[in-house]
């Protein structure tokens, strides 16, 4: 779909804003109400209900332009410590992990009584506003490129007042602020209705992936066999011909080199994988670090053709097989590294059989609930899962192979769609506060 441009525009006087429509405004922040610094904070004082409170956080995970409902409650003796908000306020994130992300901004539309926590910004707008076209253009497209290049800081990123207070906004008459944020409201409404088919679509062919994977690797691929009990609870039955032997006896098992900081290069410095490196089938080789590897620790820290790198704390099970050269690469300790013992053990095999185990949460059992999961080399090397004769092992993983490359093809082009959906949602917002397309009603096109 495409719309109109206005009849008449001039240049805005902003670089890389260009030309707005003639009857806009263009304002610095500071220009449309006061800039206060949130105040108050502490997870400690989060309760069921109570006062609404907003905290910095909630504008990453939670609140995407608008506030309409905080996700923490307080109660009103420690909201007395805390940043009173009212409706139509506009706050901002005061810090974050990235730089694009820097100035998180969404409007309160919270009617009552609500507060807001420390590492915010929040501005009181005093010039004729309407509060949710300001939603949409305190974070859109043009203000998130603004704040970036405001922000500050190496590991945590910072905005502060003196430079937010200079953020541009194109500023049309308040009842186009009005028509503008209605006609967002649909529009944006259709394409997330659009985004949330394609990510349930997504998530029905993740759950078919898993299935896929969770039968044969623990039912093999003739419907038609014998079955017998494995004596595992979570497992049940499996083809009679094969076998649960412990991973010790199958594979290898070793944790990498714990990393000393004062020792991360030398006279041997190794890239090495991290348990971040290691992703589903896959690794992640670019800008490594590096340690001291010395010649004699090659053999128990570096990285073989063959071998399945599983992470050891988090998303349990998660696993690649290095598929590189010998000897290039080296691990750390949150890595187990599985090494086949005999040519009875097909590593890819291993590989399914992990997707499996983290499907069913097998690992998790071991796991005190109030902490980080973590896989020790002793849990890990205990644990039994299906062996069938390497020659069914080899047919598996080719039959795996092709029906889960479909099902991913399938996933790709879902993706893809939702990536267009969402690129099409931020331009359309971007270009209706910036005045770059025209969506008034015709007739008021036609008599301006």
């Amino acid at each position: 779909m495409s719309f109109p441009r206005y009849a008449k525009y001039k240049p805005s006087g902003v670089g890389w804003l260009g030309d707005v429509p003639a009857h806009w405004d263009v304002r610095e922040l500071r220009q449309l109400g006061r800039l206060m610094k949130g105040s108050g904070g502490s997870k400690e004082d989060i309760v069921d209900s109570g006062v609404p409170c907003v905290r910095y956080g909630d504008l990453y995970t939670t609140h995407s332009f608008f506030v309409e409902t905080a996700r923490t409650c307080l109660t009103s003796e420690r909201a007395a410590a805390y940043t009173p908000i009212k409706y139509g306020d506009i706050l901002f994130a005061a810090s974050g992990e990235k730089l694009d992300e820097i100035g998180k901004a969404a409007v309160n539309l919270i009617l009552g009584e609500a507060v807001c926590g420390g590492d915010l910004i929040l501005l009181r707008p005093s010039a004729s506003v309407w509060p949710r076209f300001m939603g949409y253009a305190s974070d859109s497209a043009p203000s998130a490129l603004q704040k970036a290049s405001m922000g500050r800081g190496t590991t945590v990123k910072h905005i502060y007042p003196d430079e937010l207070r200079h953020l541009v906004l194109t500023l049309p008459p308040e009842v186009e602020q009005q028509v503008i944020a209605a006609f967002l409201d649909r529009e944006t409404a259709k394409i997330d209705a659009l985004v949330a088919e394609q990510e349930r679509l997504i998530e029905l062919l993740n759950e078919k992936r898993q299935a896929v994977i969770s039968h044969v690797v623990t039912k093999g691929l003739n419907p038609n066999a014998p079955m017998k009990d494995s004596g595992i609870e979570w497992l049940g039955k499996i083809p009679a011909h094969w076998s649960v032997p412990p991973v010790y006896a199958r594979y290898n098992q070793a944790l990498g080199k714990m990393l000393d900081e004062g020792k991360m290069t030398g006279e041997h410095p190794t890239p090495y994988l991290r348990n971040v490196d290691v992703r589903w089938d896959r690794f992640n080789i670019e800008d490594l670090p590096v340690m001291d590897i010395r010649p004699d620790e090659a053999e128990r820290f570096m990285v073989r053709k063959g071998d399945l790198l599983m992470v050891e704390g988090r998303e349990l099970g998660r696993s690649a097989i290095w598929d590189g050269a010998d000897h290039i690469v080296a691990f750390q300790k949150a890595l187990h590294r599985l090494r086949p013992l005999d040519d009875t053990e097909h590593p890819r095999f291993f590989y399914y059989t992990m997707v499996f185990a983290n499907g069913v949460g097998v690992f998790f059992a071991d796991q005190s609930p109030n902490e980080i999961p973590h896989l020790t080399g002793e849990q890990l090397r205990q644990h039994r899962f299906p062996k069938p004769p390497i020659s069914e092992q080899i047919s598996i993983v080719e039959a795996l192979d092709q029906r889960t490359r479909a099902i991913d093809a399938l996933t790709v082009e879902c993706e893809r769609a939702t990536t267009l959906l969402q690129e099409r949602r931020a331009a359309l917002i971007s270009a209706a506060v910036t005045g770059q397309i025209d969506v008034r009603p015709e007739s008021v096109r036609a008599a301006a």
